[in-house]
């Protein structure tokens, strides 16, 4: 399954009131594997962003003065997510603005909805979380994922740290690699689950003996045990 985790920082907070999008981070994970193919741009918003919004995400009106414009950047943005399944956190506000600069360009263009699954992970958290915080920061808090580089939002930042946590909160990064790809290890699928196979050319594994002393001590124990309860089964002789 191909995965597309998605962020995106605007100008302001709604789009019917002409704000726009301003940066767009994705990073792919197939079958639950980051890939290390990303899509990431700035883009010129045609207006001026809001102190507030750069307060949150630090993008100034002249870092974006000579970004493309949304128009330019479309298709390609489109063909790179289409037939994925978009992992967003509070889905709904970046899915409104990429659809709004869709509509703007009267292209034709589909709703991301139409032409990509959508998973809101924040609806997810808070199905999981009822009751609690579950914005990145607290969520990266709950599943001890560090996110000391977040000092201000920004969306492939945090789209790789939402791929951590949504990993996390959906079972753990059962398909990424524990040691490089070329140690000879593999992953197999056996019953549902994921099966670590080790290296064939790993130093064999040190066996440790349990000494007499620690045998006699076992075996003290076991007919204490017997003494006890009258059936103890390591003793069994069958």
């Amino acid at each position: 399954m191909r995965q597309i985790i998605l962020d995106t920082e605007t100008t302001g907070i709604d789009p019917k009131q002409g704000h726009r999008v301003i940066e767009i981070g994705c990073v792919e994970m197939i079958d639950r594997k980051l890939t290390g193919n990303h899509y990431h741009v700035y883009i010129n918003p045609q207006r001026v962003v809001e102190q507030e919004a750069i307060e949150v995400h630090g993008i100034t009106n002249e870092f974006l003065a000579d970004k493309p414009v949304f128009s330019t950047i479309a298709d390609e943005f489109l063909e790179f997510i289409r037939g994925a399944e978009l992992v967003i956190h509070n889905a709904a506000f970046d899915v409104g603005f990429i659809n709004h600069e869709f509509s703007l360009l009267r292209r034709g263009f589909p709703n991301v909805d139409e032409c990509c699954g959508v998973l809101d992970t924040l609806a997810l958290a808070r199905k999981k979380h009822p009751g609690q915080k579950n914005n990145l920061d607290a969520l990266c808090k709950r599943y001890f994922i560090d996110n000391s580089s977040r000092t201000l939002h920004g969306a492939l930042l945090d789209s790789e740290i939402l791929a951590e946590v949504y990993l996390a909160m959906t079972g753990g990064q059962t398909a990424l690699s524990l040691g490089s790809s070329d140690d000879g290890a593999g992953d197999s699928e056996e019953g549902g689950s994921t099966i670590r196979r080790l290296a064939a050319g790993r130093p064999a594994l040190r066996v440790i003996s349990a000494s007499d002393i620690e045998l006699q001590n076992h075996q003290d124990k076991l007919e204490q045990i017997q003494k006890q309860s009258g059936n103890c089964l390591w003793l069994s002789n069958d």
